[in-house]
C-alpha cells in the first residue's frame, strides 16, 4: 500500500513537497507549453561555432548530475537519447532564475536553450541563455544514479532501472528494431499481418493452462489464448495464403529465466508450402534480422559465438538422441522397452512413459538439447506429441515437423500442417481422453472440412529471439514488466530507499 500522507514520507521528501507548494504560491503549474527543437545525443556532433551567431537550441530533459557553484554551475540532463552537459551561469540566465535553479534537485525536468561550447576538457556542452522547471521529480532517485543493485527492483519499478541505467533502454529499443525487421522480412515474402482474437470459449492450439475470466455481456466463462495457431489456419482456409500475426500469449504455469506466463509469439502460415520450406525461410529470416540491428552476420551470448552465416543444422530427433546424446546406435530407440530402460537406468523423468513419443522426448530434453549451442533444426518429432502436426509418409510413427534449438533454447516450432479433418478430429479426441476431457476444438475440424489447402506453418518465440540477440541471459531482462510475485509492503511495488 502507498503511503498517503506527507507526514508518513521521509524527509527528502517531505522537503519537495515543501518546495512544490512554494512553487504552486508563485505561479508555476507543471507547464506544458515546451517546444523541443534537438535532443543530447545528436548535440555531441554538432559544431561549434561562435557565441555570436551561433545556433541556438532547446532541449529538455531530467537533471542527473548537479555541480553547483557560486555563480556557475554544471549539471547534466538525461533525455530520451542521452545524456549532455549543460553549463548555467548567474550573469547569462539572470539573477532571479539562477537564484532558482539552484533550488532545484535532481530528477527535476528541465528546459534548457543555448548554444554549444566545448570545455576546456573537450566535453560537449550546452551554454545555457535560460533555464526552466518543467516538471517537479518528488521522490529522490537511488542513492546509486549508476545502476540498481537491487535486480528485483530493476524489474518492479523499470521506470527507475530506465533513469539509472540508460544503456538498459538498448535493450528495449533493439527489442523494437527486432519486431520491426521481422514484419520487414515477412511483408517483403508477401505475407499479411492480422490479428486474432485473445478472449476464447476454450483454450486451443497448444497444452497448456489458461488463465481464465468471465465475459460480463455474453455471460460467459472464457479464457486468454494460449496460442495464435488455431484462427490463423482459418484464414488460409479462408484463402489469406500467406498470414502472420505478433502477439501476447498467456500460459498459467511456472516462471524460470526462460518463462513468463505472457510472452510474444510470432506464427506464420504458408499454403503449399512444407516444412522443409519453412527451414529454409526461418534461416534467412534470422539472418535478415540480424543484420538489421547488428549489422553482422553472428552475435554474442553467454560465452558462445553464434555463426548464422553457415547452413543450419538439419538432424531428427531420433537421430541426435543417437549422435548428440552419446546412446549407441546398437539400442533400438524405436522400441518402447529399450526407450523404457534407458529412461530408468539414467533416473530420466518422463510425464508418460508407456508413451513411446512422450519416452524419446524426455531422452532428448536430457541428452541433447543442452548441447545444442550453434543453429540447429531437429525435425521429425513422434507423432503422440504433436497433434497438429502432418503424419511423415515414409514413417507415419513421426510427423513432418521441426523445433529450431539455439543456445540450449527452443526459438521456432514448425510443421506440415495436418490438413485430413478426420485424422484431426480423432487426434483431438485421444488426446482429450488423455486427460479426462470432453471439449476438442470442433469449429476449426469444421473449418478443415471445408478444405485447409497444403500448409506450413511455424511459431517463434519473440522473447527468446530478443533474449539472444541482446545477449540476455533471463527473459525478465527483456520485458518491461515482467511479471512478480505482488508484495505487501507499505511501500507499494517495492520501490527503493530514497537517497
Amino acid at each position: 500500500m502507498t503511503e498517503n500522507t506527507r507526514e508518513e514520507r521521509p524527509e527528502q521528501e517531505q522537503v519537495r513537497f515543501a518546495k512544490l507548494d512554494r512553487l504552486r504560491e508563485s505561479g508555476w503549474a507543471f507547464p506544458n507549453d515546451v517546444k523541443v527543437d534537438a535532443h543530447c545525443n545528436d548535440l555531441l556532433s554538432e559544431s561549434v561555432s561562435d557565441p555570436s551567431n551561433a545556433r541556438r537550441f532547446t532541449i529538455a530533459g531530467r537533471m542527473v548530475q548537479q555541480r553547483l557553484m557560486g555563480k556557475a554551475s554544471f549539471v547534466h540532463l538525461l533525455d530520451g537519447s542521452g545524456k549532455l552537459q549543460v553549463y548555467v551561469r548567474k550573469d547569462d540566465v539572470g539573477s532571479e532564475q539562477y537564484d532558482e535553479f539552484k533550488t532545484f534537485d535532481l530528477g527535476d525536468i528541465l528546459e534548457v536553450r543555448g548554444y554549444l561550447f566545448d570545455t576546456k576538457t573537450g566535453e560537449r556542452t550546452l551554454y545555457a541563455e535560460s533555464v526552466r522547471l518543467l516538471t517537479k521529480c518528488l521522490v529522490p532517485l537511488p542513492e546509486k544514479f549508476h545502476g540498481l543493485a537491487d535486480v528485483e527492483a530493476r524489474y518492479r519499478q523499470r521506470y527507475l532501472d530506465l533513469i539509472s541505467n540508460p544503456e538498459g533502454r538498448d535493450t528495449f529499443r533493439k527489442r523494437a528494431a527486432i519486431i520491426q525487421g521481422v514484419r520487414e522480412f515477412l511483408n517483403d515474402q508477401g505475407y499479411l499481418e492480422v490479428e486474432t482474437p485473445v478472449l476464447h470459449h476454450h483454450a486451443e492450439g497448444a497444452e497448456a493452462r489458461p488463465f481464465k475470466t468471465h465475459h460480463n455481456a455474453l455471460d460467459s466463462e472464457m479464457v486468454l489464448r494460449i496460442a495464435l495457431e488455431l484462427p490463423l489456419k482459418k484464414l488460409v482456409v479462408g484463402g489469406l495464403e500467406r498470414v502472420y500475426e505478433i502477439g501476447r500469449v498467456f500460459r498459467n504455469e511456472g516462471l524460470s529465466k526462460k518463462h513468463n506466463p505472457e510472452f510474444t509469439m510470432l506464427e506464420f502460415y504458408q499454403a503449399y508450402a512444407t516444412f522443409e520450406d519453412l527451414m529454409t525461410l526461418t534461416e534467412n529470416l534470422l539472418r535478415s534480422v540480424v543484420q538489421k540491428v547488428l549489422q553482422r552476420s553472428s552475435f554474442q551470448y553467454g560465452d558462445h559465438e553464434i555463426d548464422l552465416s553457415k547452413p543450419f543444422l538439419r538432424i531428427s530427433m531420433l537421430d541426435s538422441v543417437h549422435e548428440l546424446g552419446g546412446i549407441s546406435r546398437d539400442v533400438d530407440l524405436t522400441d518402447l522397452r529399450e526407450v523404457q530402460k534407458i529412461l530408468e537406468v539414467r533416473e530420466i523423468e518422463c510425464e508418460d512413459p508407456n508413451d513411446w513419443g512422450r519416452g524419446l522426448e524426455a531422452l532428448w530434453d536430457e541428452l541433447v538439447e543442452p548441447k545444442l549451442i550453434q543453429p540447429t533444426f531437429i525435425t521429425h518429432h513422434p507423432r503422440s506429441i504433436s497433434p497438429l502436426s502432418r503424419a511423415n509418409s515414409e514413417n507415419p510413427q513421426v510427423v513432418d515437423r521441426f523445433e529450431l534449438i539455439v543456445c540450449g533454447m527452443e526459438l521456432a516450432n514448425a510443421f506440415s500442417e495436418l490438413n485430413d479433418p478426420e485424422d484431426q478430429r480423432e487426434r483431438f479426441l485421444q488426446q482429450a481422453r488423455a486427460k479426462g476431457e470432453e471439449h476438442i476444438a470442433d469449429d476449426f475440424v469444421r473449418a478443415l472440412e471445408y478444405g485447409l489447402p497444403p500448409t506450413g506453418g511455424e511459431g517463434i518465440g519473440i522473447d527468446r529471439l530478443v533474449m539472444l540477440l541482446t545477449n540476455s541471459q533471463t527473459i525478465r531482462d527483456i520485458l518491461l514488466f515482467p511479471q512478480l510475485r505482488q508484495r505487501e509492503e507499505n511501500r507499494g511495488e517495492g520501490e527503493l530507499p530514497s537517497s
